[in-house]
């Protein structure tokens, strides 16, 4: 039902906005004869497919809206590319107005100066504007006590169960509620080339392991690598553990790449259970053939996530007049309106209470309970850590994380040091 409803659903949406048969290419809106007239602006988006003819879609409604400020959005590619196309551009001076920035990257660009703060526009707006904003989206918005960025597409990873598959095996459908329990339900489920879990090895998936044994990445002022605790090291054991038991599977390929495949293997049913994000939530309703249930991640101490997806910024660089019009678009594109029709059209979390709120989205939960995990499971999430050498550092801990899973002769402890050896370099 999920498949013919939300594809309608979507169709309407893009003739509604008036993309069918227009001509708009992939990489952009084309201005109109007026649009010498108006304020123009740079929008760079980091999100394809469905969600990107999504944003081109709210963009040009924008542009229809009001006739002083026209943007121009290009998709950049995925966070990783957009962030390095973003740095690019500001050193060579042909940086975007406004842009999508991952929101692990919002402290690198801000310590850098690169974005402009927005308390001063929110201070022009009404009482109890920012505040409408989900505080538990706002934690990776503020560098230095200045707010440099407003959420947009957010998100929390979540476990993604197959139902039927589960209810086949004598096991509750609505998934494993901690560690103990997603290996008896991984042995359960695996055999004959199937594997009962699959993660990818990534940073964020390991964010949450550690915050869920009761350990941090860094210190609280963001200057210490901590994440080579005992707290840190129990993620990488229980993923060596599963893995070595034949339960696990870790997907192939780098960054995103192995979340593809990951998410692949699920709507396949050669995994009974995985971790993605929310925002992979309706397209795996629409691709799966059987019933997708979504749940925390499950417990080890207690249960953790981290906040993910991306938030818009406006790049200090710009005129103050296509500053003003950038701040126009942001309001746009994150109001209580779009932050529901984003939010339904693709597993993302709306930002705005208000949204959450809306009747209309109110409605659309008791339809699709699945929507609700993420938030629901927001009393747990944490901010990704805020430091300007997080983005680099990431990745060292990615590459030794999974040295220590491919090198026997190497242990997760001894991975982990040499990771937080490096780290010390990049934080101040």
């Amino acid at each position: 039902m999920f498949k013919k409803k939300s594809k309608m659903v979507l169709l309407a949406a893009l003739m509604m906005f008036n993309l069918i048969g227009c001509g708009t290419a992939a990489t952009g809106v084309s201005p109109d004869e007026s649009a010498v007239q108006k304020v123009e602006i740079d929008f760079w988006y980091s999100l394809g497919g469905e969600a990107g003819e999504l944003i081109e879609a709210m963009t040009q409604e924008f542009n229809k809206s009001q006739d002083k400020i026209y943007v121009n959005p290009t998709y950049q590619g995925d966070y990783y590319t957009n962030h390095a196309k973003v740095m690019a551009g500001i050193a060579s001076n042909t940086q975007p107005d406004v842009t999508m920035v991952e929101i692990a990257s919002i402290a690198a660009f801000a310590d850098a100066g690169a974005l402009e703060g927005l308390s001063s526009y929110v201070a022009k707006e009404e009482a109890g504007f920012i505040d409408d904003y989900v505080k538990g989206l706002m934690g990776n918005s503020y560098w230095k006590n200045e707010l440099y960025a407003i959420s947009f597409n957010r998100s929390t990873p979540l476990l993604y169960v197959n139902a039927d598959m589960l209810e086949a095996n004598g096991l509750d459908p609505a998934g494993p509620k901690t560690w103990e329990e997603l290996v008896t339900y991984s042995r359960k489920l695996s055999g004959n080339g199937r594997y009962g879990f699959s993660t990818p090895i990534d940073i964020w998936f390991y964010e949450a392991l550690t915050f869920q044994s009761g350990g941090n990445i860094l210190s609280e002022d963001g200057t210490k690598a901590i994440f080579n605790s005992k707290e840190g090291v129990a993620p990488v054991e229980f993923w060596e553990s599963m893995l070595a038991e034949g339960i696990m599977k870790m997907p192939p390929g780098e960054r995103y790449n192995a979340w593809d495949v990951a998410r692949q293997d699920f709507i396949n049913e050669n995994v009974g259970m995985i971790f993605t994000t929310t925002g992979h939530l309706k397209g795996l309703l629409e691709q799966c053939e059987f019933e997708v249930a979504t749940a925390f991640l499950p417990a080890n101490k207690d249960f953790g996530v981290p906040t993910g997806g991306a938030n818009l910024v406006i790049l200090a660089q710009s005129s103050d007049e296509k500053k003003k019009a950038a701040w126009e678009f942001i309001k746009y594109m994150t109001s209580t309106e779009n932050s529901v029709f984003l939010s339904k059209l693709t597993g993302y979390m709306p930002v705005r209470t208000s949204a959450i709120e809306d009747p209309g989205m109110e409605e659309f939960y008791s339809q699709y309970p699945q929507f609700t995990v993420a938030i629901e499971q927001l009393q747990y999430a944490k901010p990704r850590p805020m430091a300007p050498g997080y983005r680099e550092l990431q990745e060292i801990i990615m590459r030794e994380l999974q040295r220590a899973i491919l090198d026997s002769n190497v242990s997760p402890q001894e991975a982990l040091d040499a990771a937080a050896a490096e780290a010390q370099r990049l934080l101040r």
